[in-house]
């Protein structure tokens, strides 16, 4: 009995491990499962623990290895990154994902008046939250705006205090994602993508998923900054490809990639929360600043970054 019980627990985070450490992607349920890695280094760890007090050496040596594994991948989160020489105007960016719309529009405006953004990319934005957010004077901050406003989850928005030249907007399945460029008063040019492909929470949608991000614009040429929300965390492949084609995530570089941006608390309470919101900055910029914030009548956490252009 001993035996089986060291091997029930610690079999599932070795699989976990191979699975996430393979370079292979399955399809669902394994999508949404691995957002939650960093939750697996700590069943592999208690694995251990069973293992070595049960004093089964074999399935303990299985579950080290587990842990072993995985804590590279995981633990960087948590620490900081250096920063390349970026000596540039600074770039603030505000994004937050409106819960088709509900959110709270006086909480959002003080928001912005708190975080002075330069960029606000919005998601799930609908031709109602438009209208809110003109009328409590959104347009007076951030004059510039590209807005692709839908009823339902596929409305998308970036708003700006510099000038924006509007791009088609990236539509795979439902969901939309706006995408500007941005002329900075010094001059610069960023391209800005208010990102948000399909949620992969059943079978059938990793297609519409896996497709909006695929979709985003890859980094190294233009200077360009996406930011919302992801649907996706640093343990999924198609996320982890992004970054090594030009990006650097804001809240890892600070550290702080640890921090849960969805469900926020009251949502979904029995929910284990996850990191799927996101400031990808391309790799020549600095990263200053990283912060999760609150925003009441949704779900989401919004995130802001300031960076420094190079």
């Amino acid at each position: 009995m001993r035996t089986w019980m060291s091997w029930i627990v610690v079999v599932p985070f070795a699989a976990w491990a191979v699975v996430r450490l393979s370079g292979f992607e399955p399809d669902w349920p394994w999508v949404p499962v691995v957002a939650y890695t960093p939750y697996a280094v700590g069943g592999a760890l208690a694995g251990l623990l069973l293992a070595c007090a049960l004093r089964k050496w074999a399935a303990g040596t299985v579950a080290l290895v587990s842990v072993l594994a995985m804590t590279p991948v995981v633990l960087p989160r948590a620490l900081t990154d250096g920063n390349p020489e970026a000596k540039g105007p600074a770039l603030r960016v505000l994004a937050a994902n409106l819960l088709v719309g509900r959110a709270d529009t006086e909480e959002l405006m003080a928001l912005v008046a708190r975080m002075r953004p330069d960029v606000l990319t919005l998601q799930e934005y609908t031709p109602d939250a438009e209208r809110r957010l003109k009328e409590a004077g959104l347009a007076d901050t951030l004059p510039h705006a590209v807005t692709h406003p839908l009823n339902g989850v596929g409305g998308s928005a970036v708003y700006a205090r510099y000038p924006l030249k509007g791009e088609k907007m990236i539509k795979v399945g439902p969901f939309g994602q706006a995408r500007a460029w941005l002329t900075h008063p010094e001059g610069a040019r960023v391209e800005i993508v208010s990102v948000h492909p399909c949620a992969p929470k059943r079978i059938g949608r990793q297609p519409c998923w896996q497709g909006g991000l695929e979709a985003l614009p890859r980094g190294g040429d233009a200077l360009r900054v996406l930011a919302g929300d992801f649907n996706a965390t640093l343990d999924h492949l198609p996320m982890r490809d992004l970054l090594a084609a030009g990006y650097r995530d804001a809240a890892d570089v600070m550290g702080r990639g640890f921090q849960a941006t969805w469900p926020q608390q009251g949502s979904l309470n029995r929910t284990p929360r996850v990191t799927i919101d996101h400031v990808l900055a391309d790799s020549r910029m600095a990263v200053r600043e990283f912060q999760v914030l609150s925003l009441k009548k949704t779900d989401h956490h919004p995130v802001f970054a300031e960076l420094r252009l190079p």
